[in-house]
């Protein structure tokens, strides 16, 4: 069985090929290593002792999608490519949507021409907007997008519900949380280039003396020690639920939704605290004012993915700190 993953050599498709591999599947993935390292292919084999095919392409560039269909013949695709930085997509909408929304365009209208009818997709729980309710559940509202990432999420799930109606396509959409950590080995993992969106990364960055202290955005919220909760996911859970999904997917006529999260909220300076407390590594941080934007809380209900896919999440935030700085400490280069 041969999978492709768009993506594929990113920190989140990384851990996913490591995954697919040691669950017997054969990957291939295809990268323009825009915001990746092609090294990651070695090191995905020093990790399972098995090979992933690796070409670098850009998803968008229909004629080579579709040589590479004509000659490898994948049975299913995962999807992860897009550009994914919250912030730019708010200064640079156009870069945003072009480039999301051509990838899938391209794809979709590949998997057509070569009768490849299986695809899991790459969301985020960001398509929920605001919340009218806690936790998120499968069922409720999108589309009240809060930047032009979470809208072109928004817009390609949209994509693969109509496409799936006209009966060709079964798709499953995973709206993923806050995915952290690294795997074990800590031979990839992540390192965004810059200054990081994402708390983790912005950590690791204090940590190894790269950035001087982390901004804390917000300690007056209604939480328990007034700074924002989210809902942080192991990776590794998060890579095991694409092979549950894509079990799913490849057994059933579906169009599906299963949110990927933890269930559990936890706040910024718990994250803080219990990365200092696994790791022995003091993280200077400073209050700065609430970012336009951001919410108090959120987290998921990932009871339908228990149910249906047989995934739970299982690693704990220590799991997550402790993995994440192990990676980070050997500085893999995967974004």
């Amino acid at each position: 069985m041969k999978i492709l993953l768009t993506g594929g050599a990113g920190y989140i498709g990384s851990h996913i090929a490591v995954e697919l591999l040691l669950s017997g599947y054969d990957v291939i993935i295809a990268d323009n290593y825009s915001n990746s390292s092609p090294d990651v292919i070695r090191r995905i084999k020093e990790i399972t002792g098995k090979v992933a095919a690796a070409f670098e392409i850009d998803v968008t560039d229909r004629d080579r999608l579709d040589e590479l269909f004509e000659k490898n013949r994948p049975d299913a695709v995962i999807h992860l490519a897009g550009f994914k930085a919250v912030g730019e997509s708010v200064g640079e909408p156009l870069k945003y949507y072009r480039n999301n929304l051509d990838c899938t365009l391209s794809l979709l209208e590949t998997m057509q021409k070569h009768k490849v009818g299986r695809i899991i997709f790459s969301s985020s729980a960001t398509v929920y907007g605001t919340p009218e309710r806690l936790p998120f559940t499968e069922d409720m509202k999108t589309g009240d997008c809060p930047n032009p990432y979470g809208a072109t999420k928004q817009m390609i799930e949209r994509m693969l519900f109509d496409t799936a109606a006209t009966g060709w396509l079964s798709a499953v959409i995973l709206r993923y949380f806050n995915p952290v950590g690294a795997h074990k080995s800590g031979l990839i993992g992540e390192s965004p280039r810059g200054i990081p969106n994402n708390l983790m990364p912005y950590i690791l960055k204090v940590a190894d003396g790269t950035l001087k202290e982390l901004s804390v955005f917000g300690n007056d919220y209604p939480t328990r020690d007034g700074t924002g909760i989210r809902d942080y996911i192991h990776i590794v859970d998060l890579a095991k639920g694409h092979v549950d999904a894509l079990k799913f997917c490849l057994k059933n006529a579906c169009i599906e939704v299963f949110n990927l999260g933890t269930g559990v909220g936890c706040s910024v300076l718990e994250l803080v605290d219990s990365f200092i407390r696994i790791n022995g590594v003091d993280i200077p941080y400073k209050i700065a004012p609430r970012r336009a934007g951001d919410l108090p809380e959120t987290y998921a209900d990932a009871s339908k993915a228990e149910k249906i896919l047989g995934w739970k999440a299982r690693l704990t935030i220590d799991d997550m700190c402790r993995d994440a700085w192990n990676a980070a400490s050997r500085k893999p280069q995967i974004s």
